[in-house]
């Protein structure tokens, strides 16, 4: 297949975990049947990253290639740009006192309500 005639989608990469893959969403619209609205759709697309360059949330131009297996028929071309993302992990999110406190009266108040 010609490199003109490959088919190119841009599109964002929401898994990295596999290795020399990357998982991309490309999101694209159609208009509607009978209503004629623009709906939006998404379209998993599995894509070769021989470098494991890519991360989570980048931005990547993939272009149509060979099948390299089962799923994979997409080849990362480049990246277009990287945002940084942080990984919170449940036990360093921090409650103040004044929600906890605010909660438990709240809870409280329903209790009674309810028994009578």
């Amino acid at each position: 297949m010609s490199y003109e005639r490959r088919k190119v989608r841009v599109g964002r990469v929401v898994s990295d975990k596999m290795d020399k893959t990357a998982v991309v969403v490309y999101e694209w619209s159609q208009p509607h049947p009978i209503y004629k609205k623009a709906v939006r759709r998404q379209t998993k697309l599995y894509a070769h990253d021989p470098e494991n360059r890519c991360s989570l949330g980048d931005t990547v131009r993939i272009v149509e290639s060979r099948p390299r297996s089962k799923t994979k028929r997409w080849k990362v071309a480049e990246i277009l740009s990287s945002i940084e993302i942080a990984e919170v992990q449940p036990e360093e999110i921090s409650v103040d006192e004044d929600v906890l406190s605010y909660a438990a009266s709240a809870s409280a108040e329903r209790a009674e309500s309810d028994e009578s």
